[in-house]
């Protein structure tokens, strides 16, 4: 037995890549892992790269030196993606001199020169974040999903979401009278072509992971477990392979092995690595606390103390911090 197998229940963990490996967490450079992979043998590639803005675990260059990194992974991620298979790529902005660059929009060539179709440019909404001021506080960021085929797999029945209006009827028509819904949920949306008695279900109001949050660890930039969760069971099987090329500390993995499913990552930071290691280790001894998957967002009744008018605020005090 190699020493670097870990076993839990039959589950084979390893930090090296093998293709017999259940979950593979790799400490490794994106390009050069991608490159070990078999072609066509991944189902679901779901990740959030680096946004170039200088955080510890990146280099700050040019936006066009960081473009031209990332096409080189695009390359080989599409080549390893199963002809039904999709990837998921959630970004923010990239911001210099105060000016915002959304990186979704330049990511769309990419992938479209690469051959892939998008099929969602889904908006995914949080309540809180850092607070600008000199321009509005950013509160959501962008999650693109292309497709290699017009023959990928989607999984609407394992998302679907509760009916606003399950006793809506038919209105006219051959089918007047009759229930217009799904008994199984309502398709959960984007964030475009809704109505607007179905906006606050075509975001998805996933909290981000902040300092309060259950699945917090030492990394600044944290994909909440959730947020991962749909795109694994609306875009893979179970036993599928889910690869996220920037693991981090292992949220995407987390989220594959929960809903069994084949977990691969990389990340080139030790510590990210160790600390999602561990994580997954906890997951399979059943003491990892994750938020639950389509829990309600906390809503302040207005009551709490720390939602109070302070006293320091009185309408005179309140010119000071015009």
């Amino acid at each position: 037995m190699k020493s670097n197998y870990l076993f839990y229940g039959g589950v084979v963990f390893t930090d090296k890549y093998s293709i017999d490996a259940d979950i593979v967490l790799e400490r490794n450079d994106a390009v050069k892992f991608a490159k070990k992979l078999p072609n066509e043998s991944v189902q679901l590639i779901i990740t959030s790269p680096p946004y170039n803005i200088g955080k510890s675990y990146e280099t700050r260059v040019s936006i066009q030196e960081y473009l031209d990194t990332q096409a080189e992974l695009i390359v080989e991620l599409v080549r390893v993606l199963s002809p039904k298979g999709s990837i998921c790529w959630q970004v923010g902005n990239y911001v210099e001199k105060s000016e915002v660059f959304p990186l979704d929009m330049y990511y769309y060539p990419i992938f479209k020169n690469a051959g892939l179709k998008l099929r969602n440019r889904i908006i995914w909404h949080f309540g809180h974040g850092l607070h600008a001021s000199k321009r509005f506080s950013g509160r959501y960021e962008t999650l693109l999903w292309f497709t290699k085929t017009d023959k990928y797999l989607f999984n609407l029945d394992d998302v679907r979401i509760p009916s606003k209006y399950p006793n809506k009827r038919h209105f006219k028509g051959d089918k007047k009278g009759e229930l217009s819904g799904n008994p199984l949920g309502k398709n959960p949306s984007d964030f475009w072509g809704i109505i607007q008695e179905d906006f606050d279900s075509g975001l998805w109001e996933i909290p981000n992971v902040k300092a309060n949050h259950m699945e917090k660890t030492e990394h600044p930039c944290q994909f909440p477990v959730e947020l991962v969760e749909r795109c694994v069971l609306a875009m893979s099987n179970e036993m599928d392979v889910v690869f996220d090329p920037y693991a981090g500390v292992a949220s995407s993995l987390i989220a594959a092995v929960k809903h069994k499913r084949k977990a691969l990552g990389v990340d080139r930071s030790e510590e990210y690595v160790a600390i999602g290691k561990e994580r997954l280790n906890r997951l399979m001894n059943g003491v990892l606390e994750t938020r639950p998957i389509g829990k309600p967002v906390y809503e302040p009744a207005g009551n709490e103390r720390i939602a109070q008018i302070p006293i320091e605020w009185t309408q005179l005090e309140r010119s000071a911090y015009k």
